[in-house]
């Protein structure tokens, strides 16, 4: 018995598509006679251009002052007079603070009388030896009494100079922590000084980098306190070390800070300008990584577009460095890669 044959509406559906096609594909000719041909793409393209690439190597490192100090007091003394105010900017050897010296002044007095005595003791008895009066041995005795007299004056004159502290070095000095007539004690922070100009900025950078880095080399410092203002220094100095831990060496830069705006203990961003050239450069957009090489459309003057093969470099935001494969002036395509393959006519759009 011979099978019935079914028509149902999903064969239907699918003659008419095939139809559809086939007509699309091998319909009549246009009124040239040639096949009917399909619209083209339309696709933005810009010129590869040499441009300005600097490398550079971006840290995180911590400002501090190439000279810091707590001043303290060396002895336990109450304060008599303050010679600065909050925030001041001193100059080396200022005076700061004197402390209660009347002992320590009354002793150096006293000693200093003493000693001028047993000079003039020392000065008869010589008088008396050239007269045969006085014997060699009392001559010596007094010139042991001028010395040891001597020496405990130079004891009470340091102990008086510890009353009294000035600046070691030039710097801007901190909040004051004591008033006049507080007790100090050896280790009491009295105030901080640190020498703002230049300030010191550490930070780490990779060893891969170890053998472009030297002292001299520019350096460029970014802080969240002065969006898009940049602080210019140098490296003074490099770790003897690299860190076995994170495989990175510590690099010291001094920083310009004439204006006193940067300040120890903040966070900067550091950029470190390793080389400057002009190199050829195309948009990230237009490189299309297909398995292990890298490709550009290239458009030639039939404003078709050919598939080429490149090869890139480094990289900045935005833009791949090109180091063969296409030249300069040459037209690739940034956008609508998607919609072209190699050989393709197209509508061009400059950028």
């Amino acid at each position: 018995m011979a099978k019935r044959a079914y028509v149902t509406p999903l064969s239907v559906v699918a003659v008419l598509l095939a139809g559809v096609v086939a007509w699309l594909y091998f319909g009549p000719a246009d009124e040239q006679g040639g096949q009917r041909e399909m619209p083209k793409p339309t696709i933005v393209t810009t010129t590869a251009q040499v441009m300005e690439f600097r490398d550079t190597i971006e840290g995180l490192g911590t400002s501090q002052a190439s000279e810091s100090v707590n001043i303290m007091a060396r002895v336990t003394q109450t304060v008599r007079e303050l010679h600065f105010n909050d925030g001041q900017d001193v100059e080396r050897g200022d005076l700061l603070i004197v402390l209660n010296d009347r002992e320590e002044r009354a002793r150096v007095q006293e000693l200093e009388f003493r000693l001028a005595e047993n000079r003039r003791q020392l000065d008869r008895l010589r008088e008396l030896a050239r007269e045969n009066a006085a014997s060699r041995s009392m001559i010596d005795e007094q010139e042991v009494r001028v010395e040891q007299t001597a020496a405990e004056l130079d004891v009470a004159r340091s102990r008086l100079e510890e009353m009294t502290i000035r600046s070691p070095f030039s710097g801007r000095v901190g909040l004051r922590e004591v008033s006049v007539g507080s007790l100090v004690r050896p280790g009491d922070t009295i105030t901080t000084l640190d020498a703002l100009d230049p300030i010191y900025v550490d930070f780490s950078v990779p060893e891969l980098y170890l053998p472009s880095l030297a002292s001299g080399q520019n350096v460029a410092a970014y802080s969240a306190a002065y969006p898009n203002r940049a602080f210019n220094g140098q490296i003074v100095s490099l770790a003897s070390r690299v860190d076995p831990v994170t495989r990175s060496i510590q690099v010291r830069a001094a920083i310009n800070n004439e204006s006193r705006e940067l300040r120890p203990g903040m966070l900067l961003r550091v950029e470190l300008e390793r080389s400057v050239d002009n190199t050829l450069m195309v948009p990230e957009s237009a490189v299309i990584p297909i398995r292990n090489d890298q490709h550009v459309y290239f458009v030639n003057s039939e404003d078709r577009v050919e598939l080429k093969v490149v090869q890139t470099g480094r990289r900045l935001p935005g833009w791949v460095e090109i180091l063969g494969g296409i030249a300069e002036g040459d037209r690739v395509v940034v956008e609508g890669t998607v919609r072209v393959r190699d050989g393709l006519p197209v509508n061009v759009v400059e950028r």
